[in-house]
Parts: structure tokens; C-alpha cells; sequence
């Protein structure tokens, strides 16, 4: 467990997420749980030593079952986004580890077996705010990976945890994302209003100005690319060609240049079959 400032942590030791807590007066805030229900136990116990308060909340960044599906071992109230709630509504109670594969990182975890959702109990559509200690604790909604992609931003530490809207040499999920809105969540990082903060990304850490200038590059490089596969009929040729090529921008570990050729293989394929739809539907209101 790495200490960003007095009181506020960070955890890279399990697989999937990196995952955050700040220690307040009345209890933990903490920030997404470990993939695996026995590490998030591991991790809860772990949490027990840091003092604070006797509450606790869990607040999940977004849907992504590698910082969800651990989430009801943590026992605690869930909060999130009224999208990722929604997303929640619409799954079965109980995950089971089979099916697609989606190039995640909980698809490498040996006897997950069947889990339970913890599905949010507390949503937010815009901003919501945690009095918790002197300084305010914001939930703020950024879409981008998902429609449902929040932020915890400390504004008095000059903190924020952003999720999967940055990612340190490896792919992102693009299946559930709005590269149109995370471009924009992006250009906001860059911009005057997160200077001088500690930027602290959900599969890396803390990432530097260069790091989400170069995840912009590679989304604006996607953005671009799927406008002219979209606009055309399906390809699997133009799309294998195409993940051939986003490659080529991460230096991935050969161990795992198979899993993420097969994240951005699943994430372009479903993408593509999103944009679709949604041209489909505009023809037939047309």
C-alpha cells in the first residue's frame, strides 16, 4: 500500500484495478475492489489497520467487472454512477466466469466460479459530495470508458482518481465507451483545471501529463479510424488489420499480447455493432 498523502492510498498489488482509499473521522472511502472476492477479503482486512472512522462506502468508478466483482466482499455501501446502477439492473444477480472473452484482467483469475453483484445501493447523475472530514470528497460523472465513469476528485489535496479514463501501456476497454465524451474528459485533464494534481489512474497508478496526452493521441488515432469502418459495411478483415495496428502503440509484455490483442479485437467489434445500431435507428426515425 503506497501513501499519496497523509491519510489517502493507493494499492497495486492485486490483479485488475489499482485501487484507492482515503481515511477520514468517520470511516473509509474507498475506491473499487479487487476482481477476485477472496483478495477483496484479503484487502478489507487489510484496510482495518488504517484507523478512521467505523463507516464504510465502496465507490465503484464504473461497471467493469474487474472492479466490481469483488465488491460484496467488502460489505459495505456501494455507490456509483445512476448508468452503472442501470448496467447493474440489467445483469443477472449472479456473475458466472464463462462466456466471451473480453481481454480483462479477471479472466486470468483461476476458480472464480459463480459471484454475487453487489449492485450500487447509492446513486448520482451529475456530482455527488462526501462531508466525511473538513475536506469534501466530490463524485463527479466524467463518461468516456462507460456512460456510467465517475471520478473521486479531491479538490483541497489536489487528488483525483480517474478510473480507466487513463491507461499506462496496455489498451482500453472500448466496448461501453463514448470516445466522443472521453476525448472531452481528457481535454479537461490536460487543461488549467487539473493542474499541479496528483492524477491517479485505475491500471497504473499515478500517471504524468504525458501519459493522458498520449492516451488522447491513441483515442483521437481510434476515433478517426472507426469513423471510416463504421460508415462502411462490417469488416472482420479491417478490423483484425486494425487491432494489428493499435498494437503497435503499447509495449506489452509478450505474456500478455494475447489478452490485449483480444481486448481491443472484442472492444472494436463491439463498438462498431453499437455505432451501427444507432445509424440503424436514426434511418428508421428518419
Amino acid at each position: 500500500m503506497q501513501e499519496i498523502i497523509k491519510n489517502i492510498y493507493i494499492e497495486d498489488q492485486f490483479p485488475g484495478v489499482t485501487l484507492g482509499v482515503i481515511v477520514t473521522p468517520r470511516g473509509l472511502i474507498q475506491i473499487d475492489a479487487p476482481p477476485s472476492p477472496e483478495d477483496a477479503r484479503s484487502w478489507r482486512a487489510a484496510l482495518m489497520n488504517l484507523g478512521g472512522g467505523m463507516e464504510r462506502v465502496l465507490v465503484t468508478l464504473d461497471a467493469h467487472p474487474d472492479r466490481t466483482l469483488g465488491a460484496r466482499a467488502m460489505d459495505c455501501t456501494v455507490i456509483a454512477h445512476e448508468n452503472t446502477a442501470n448496467t447493474f439492473r440489467a445483469r443477472p444477480s449472479t456473475f458466472k466466469a464463462q462466456g466471451e472473452e473480453t481481454g480483462a484482467d479477471w479472466e486470468l483469475i483461476p476458480g472464480l466460479g459463480s459471484v454475487r453483484w453487489a449492485p450500487p445501493e447509492i446513486s448520482f447523475l451529475d456530482q455527488m459530495t462526501l462531508h466525511w472530514s473538513d475536506s469534501p470528497v466530490l463524485l463527479e460523472h466524467h463518461a468516456g470508458p462507460s456512460d456510467g465513469s465517475i471520478w473521486v476528485h479531491l479538490p483541497d489535496e489536489k487528488i483525483v482518481f480517474i478510473g480507466d479514463a487513463v491507461l499506462k501501456n496496455q489498451p482500453p476497454f472500448l466496448a461501453g465507451a463514448n470516445l466522443k465524451a472521453w476525448l472531452s474528459s481528457l481535454d479537461l485533464l490536460l487543461g488549467s483545471s487539473f493542474k499541479g494534481y496528483t492524477i491517479i489512474s485505475s491500471r497504473g497508478g499515478m500517471v504524468t501529463t504525458a501519459a493522458i496526452k498520449a492516451q488522447y493521441d491513441f483515442l483521437k488515432h481510434v476515433y478517426d479510424k472507426l469513423d471510416k469502418i463504421v460508415t462502411k459495411k462490417p469488416n472482420p478483415a479491417a478490423t483484425e488489420k486494425l487491432v494489428t495496428s493499435l498494437m503497435t502503440w503499447f509495449k506489452a509484455p509478450s505474456a500478455r499480447q494475447k489478452e490485449f490483442a483480444q481486448r481491443l479485437r472484442y472492444g472494436l467489434l463491439h463498438y462498431n455493432m453499437r455505432q451501427d445500431r444507432g445509424s440503424s435507428v436514426q434511418t428508421e426515425e428518419e
